[in-house]
């Protein structure tokens, strides 16, 4: 018989050796994980006793938990259906709903399967989305028990945190009607409250908060149940959230009439015992770990998020002035001293976070919500003689647009003083960021602006002056102004070309000048009304400067002059401009900019019906077609006028000043110039003058042809 074909030698046994010992490391639970790289950033380690009690809080989960896995055929099936609601296509909402039913009778009894399966947990998540509140419990119920393992797997965390963002509604649905929301059909079924759920889940996680709080997965899902259990907004106002990684993916899908409540952006009422949970939830994640290795917490990826939401709900949901006091909450834990004097210990801490790209969002939460006696002592310890120097930094720069956020008027003054000299090295390093929290926070305090407007007119300056398309960084505005601008320093002639987000923040300080009426919003008004055409066509395709041009065309500071002046540019390119997804939104905006100015509105509308064939072939020209009401245009122009005439009107119109106007005032000394409407009216009075006499004139010359003699026929003999 042939021999077993077999590998011999000592560096195949070692192979089968380590190979040996990875599966029996992968068999492991995984446990906890290194921090070694973010904690050197801190240089902080924990102590003996902190590592002892962290390790103490590992969960105990069992070595053989195992829910099963779907077979292909399961597979491919719940594929195809995560798909089918991905599309959506279906004919009406009975189908949809009919086609839900199903797919959860089809999922009973698996979903613990489908939540770990890398290709279906989709397929839950979107369930989650779309079912019903009866539904949610009974998925919800279906995880008790199992939520331990689920926050800690790459797939599964997933569904735990859908599970708890959609279920949270049902709560506060419950406490308003008072009735029992999602109650079983079977009468011999154990109603359960939506309360009660999260309150399982709660407990189910509470002995493992010292470990799950920096795990890769389960620091998630943990987020989203404290923020929960908070009565927070579940969906943010701003970008920025503590609740998702940016590199989150959506999975998002439209919501049916089945789904009788929404998240919303709004705080929620929760019941007491939730506020009960979550304090404990933060005493129990911070309790028996050390001072020291809570503060390395502040630079650990994942430890930082959570570290935040803590400080926040500790700060914002409970009297701040018991969180003060006591010793023992997060916050004095973070900073014992009330004097942040140079070389106390809650002064070292923040001068060690505030330049660290991790530890400075911590600083921005004590900045946000800290107590105001505690803010103010650390304004004037700190800060205030440092904020110049820090505003430079492209980190310590958002602290310190926090601490502006919280100056009063005077402090504010003061702290523009201080950072107007440094505008020009912001502006050359495109810090500005600072700049703009400045002028909106010199709005809300009513503060003076003129002098940042001349610290920002000499950073942007160029042979005319102010210009905005240095401001913008637009690749087309460059070219054209270096020809009429002084030569780039040396620091930047081999600067690295603009980032999309230093065109952004640049756009976005572009738009909160136009917000301040005076001398910061005429800067750009005059700067755009100087451009030419071509460069005026290439702004409004820019999807960042573009919104400059909105906000400035929108602006009620805006001039009748500025917005005909402007909009008139863009004749002859209405159409192209209505098919381009940036340039589509300016047509939007001159609807609002042609108040005042009914004429242009209808000589835009002329332009866009002459390409109405590529509108309607285009879903951005489709848009700029509805929003400017052209099929009552097409069908009904004179109803199209009346409504355009009644909304935009030209009771304000003004004429542009002619060139000569100053020499012809010369001339004429004191002679009075005579408004656009009254020369207007002069216009339409001689015209109807004229008028009047050429039917005069007809009817006389009638009247000549009557009183003459006609001929007289001849006689036939």
């Amino acid at each position: 018989m042939p021999k077993e074909n077999k590998k011999r030698g000592r560096r195949e046994e070692k192979k089968r050796k380590r190979d040996d010992e990875d599966e029996d490391v992968e068999a492991v639970p995984r446990t906890r994980k290194s921090r070694k790289s973010a904690d050197d950033a801190f240089a902080v380690q924990p102590s003996p006793a902190a590592t002892h009690d962290v390790d103490a809080a590992k969960p105990t989960t069992e070595e053989n938990y195992w829910v099963g896995q779907l077979d292909e055929e399961e597979q491919e099936y719940f594929r195809r259906a995560s798909e089918m609601l991905e599309l959506n296509q279906f004919s009406n909402p009975e189908e949809r709903m009919l086609f839900l039913e199903n797919l959860h009778k089809e999922v009973h009894g698996k979903e613990l399967k489908i939540a770990h399966s890398q290709g279906c947990s989709r397929l839950m998540e979107r369930l989650i989305q779309l079912a019903t509140p009866a539904q949610l419990k009974s998925l919800f119920q279906t995880f008790i028990g199992n939520f331990l393992n689920m926050v800690q797997h790459r797939f599964a965390s997933h569904c735990c945190e859908a599970i708890f963002i959609h279920s949270a509604p049902v709560v506060s649905h419950e406490m308003r009607e008072g009735s029992k929301t999602g109650a079983p059909s079977d009468p011999n079924e154990v109603y359960v409250t939506m309360e009660s759920l999260f309150l399982y889940a709660a407990n189910e996680l509470e002995a493992n908060l010292g470990y799950l709080i920096t795990d890769r997965y389960a620091s998630h899902p943990l987020r989203v149940l404290l923020v929960v259990l908070s009565g927070m907004p579940l969906e943010p106002t701003s970008r920025r959230t503590l609740l998702h990684s940016r590199k989150k993916e959506s999975n998002a899908v439209a919501l049916g009439a089945e789904n009788t409540e929404t998240v919303t952006p709004e705080e929620r009422v929760v019941p007491q015992h939730f506020l009960d949970e979550a304090q404990k939830i933060i005493k129990l994640s911070i309790s028996g770990l050390e001072t020291t290795y809570l503060r390395a917490l502040a630079t650990h990826q994942t430890g930082n998020p959570i570290l935040q939401l803590l400080l926040q709900l500790e700060l914002s949901k409970f009297s701040k002035s018991k969180v003060a006091k006591d010793g023992e909450t997060l916050f004095r834990r973070l900073l014992p001293d009330d004097d942040f004097t140079e070389g106390s210990e809650s002064e070292r801490f923040v001068k060690g976070l505030i330049y660290d790209p991790i530890g400075s969002r911590l600083v921005e939460t004590i900045v946000e919500h800290a107590p105001g006696k505690v803010f103010k002592s650390l304004y004037r310890s700190y800060f205030k003689d440092r904020i110049a120097q820090l505003a430079r930094n492209d980190v310590a720069g958002y602290v310190v647009c926090k601490v502006l956020e919280r100056l009063s008027k005077d402090d504010l003054e003061e702290a523009v003083k201080l950072v107007i000299p440094q505008i020009p090295s912001l502006v050359e390093r495109n810090r500005t960021s600072v700049i703009k929290t400045l002028i909106e926070r010199c709005v809300v305090r009513d503060a003076d602006t003129a002098s940042l407007a001349t610290a920002l007119e000499a950073s942007y300056a160029g042979s005319n002056g102010f210009e905005i398309a240095r401001l913008l960084k637009l690749s087309e505005v460059a070219s054209e102004s270096t020809m009429s601008s002084p030569p780039p320093k040396a620091s930047q002639q081999h600067r690295a070309p603009t980032s999309m987000p230093e065109r952004l923040h640049s756009s976005l300080l572009a738009q909160s000048m136009l917000t301040v009426p005076g001398t910061l919003s005429d800067l750009v008004f005059d700067s755009l009304a100087r451009l030419s055409t071509p460069l005026s066509i290439a702004l409004a395709r820019d999807p960042s400067a573009s919104r400059t041009l909105q906000a400035a065309l929108k602006s009620p500071s805006a001039s009748l002059i500025f917005r005909r002046k402007m909009i008139q540019r863009f004749y002859g390119h209405i159409g192209e401009m209505a098919l381009d997804p940036s340039a589509s939104h300016v047509i939007d905006a001159v609807w609002a900019g042609t108040s005042g100015l009914a004429f242009i509105r209808e000589r835009i509308a002329e332009e866009l019906a002459e390409n109405e064939a590529a509108l309607r072939g285009s879903f951005v020209g489709r848009n700029v077609w509805r929003n400017w009401e052209m099929d009552l245009y097409k069908r009904r122009r004179d109803t199209w006028v009346k409504r355009s005439r009644q909304g935009a009107g030209n009771d304000g119109f003004m004429s542009f000043p002619e060139k000569n106007d100053g020499a012809a005032d010369a001339k004429e000394g004191t002679k009075k110039h005579k408004s656009a409407l009254e020369l207007a009216r002069e216009r339409h009075f001689l015209d109807k003058k004229k008028k009047d006499k050429e039917e005069q004139k007809k009817q006389k010359i009638g009247k000549e042809q009557e009183s003459q003699p006609q001929p007289q026929e001849a006689s036939v003999s």
